[in-house]
């Protein structure tokens, strides 16, 4: 009998190669047994509403696009109450939440993985009720993600985020916020943070792999203060760079939630897209949330 397959396509992601494959995938999933069935989006919340009508007919979603296709899938799943497993081909530009994966970017090994993998329980975030996948962000650097314009994106891909980012360099003005986690309770002056569930976050954070699990109800919590001299903001880089957080200019612990009070016209990012600030907002882990489709064979298992 032949199993049902959902195919969620953003054919404005990345480089829009993904477009050039879509027959070959489509012959993939045929020759494993599945009758696909595809929708193309159009523009933002189309992934979402797709997932929220129709997860829940098929044994497998699978997106295709970048981590903000990818957010509003599972967002959509959510609301649908859909408990289908999903795989995700990476086809965006950065490709943050892949990268943690080792999820391949070639097109076509993608969906061939899975087709070989399993499916793995992981965790989401909640940032006041809305769902994200594997970070919300303030800060530096953070409103390139969703201030590029697509065309820049799909011409320069990642270069694209750190040559907007680097337009933020003059304009960096520290907010003043407290984040109660674990605890514990962080206050002062900061230029960027990040709760996370995550290995790489954008080119502007890399944790530890060996630090970092993404099915144990944790999230990774990173604050960066705001520089007091040259000297600090040299510290500040080769403390990210080699991992060894300076606890006086960088705040790190790990906890299942996050309480944040902090100016309301202070914008977020949840998977590299814009969201309001609030006074108050509450950030949860949601344990096992979902389950994602994983080749693990093809390179001896993750430790993630």
């Amino acid at each position: 009998m032949h199993k049902r397959l959902l195919l969620i396509i953003n054919p404005a992601a990345g480089v829009r190669k993904a477009n050039r494959h879509l027959t070959a995938m489509v012959a993939l999933f045929n020759a494993h047994g599945y009758i696909c069935t595809v929708f193309c989006t159009a523009g933002r919340g189309d992934a979402t509403r797709i997932a929220r009508e129709n997860a829940r007919d098929f044994d497998l979603v699978v997106c295709v696009g970048g981590d903000g296709t990818l957010n509003e899938v599972l967002g959509g799943m959510v609301e649908g109450r859909a408990h289908t497993p999903i795989g995700y081909v990476p086809a965006g530009s950065t490709n943050d939440f892949a990268s943690s994966f080792e999820l391949s970017k070639d097109i076509l090994k993608a969906a061939k993985d899975i087709m070989e993998g399993t499916p793995r329980t992981l965790d989401a975030g909640s940032f006041n009720g809305r769902l994200f996948t594997y970070v919300a962000s303030f800060g530096a650097f953070t409103e390139a993600s969703y201030a590029t314009p697509q065309r820049s994106k799909n011409l320069l891909g990642h270069l694209a985020y750190v040559l907007e980012g680097m337009k933020d360099l003059p304009n960096i003005h520290p907010v003043r916020l407290a984040l109660e986690a674990g605890g514990r309770r962080f206050e002062g002056e900061y230029i960027f943070g990040a709760i996370s569930n995550a290995t790489t976050i954008g080119g502007v954070l890399t944790l530890d792999k060996q630090c970092v699990a993404m099915d144990d109800g944790l999230f990774e919590i990173t604050l960066v203060k705001m520089p007091q001299s040259l000297i600090d903001l040299n510290r500040i880089v080769l403390s990210l760079q080699t991992q060894q957080y300076d606890e006086d200019l960088i705040h790190f612990c790990t906890a299942e939630r996050a309480v944040v009070s902090a100016p309301q016209e202070m914008p977020w990012t949840l998977d590299g897209e814009y969201a309001p600030g609030s006074t108050n907002i509450r950030i949860d882990n949601l344990h096992h949330a979902y389950a994602m489709v994983i080749n693990t064979k093809k390179r001896g298992g993750s430790s993630l």
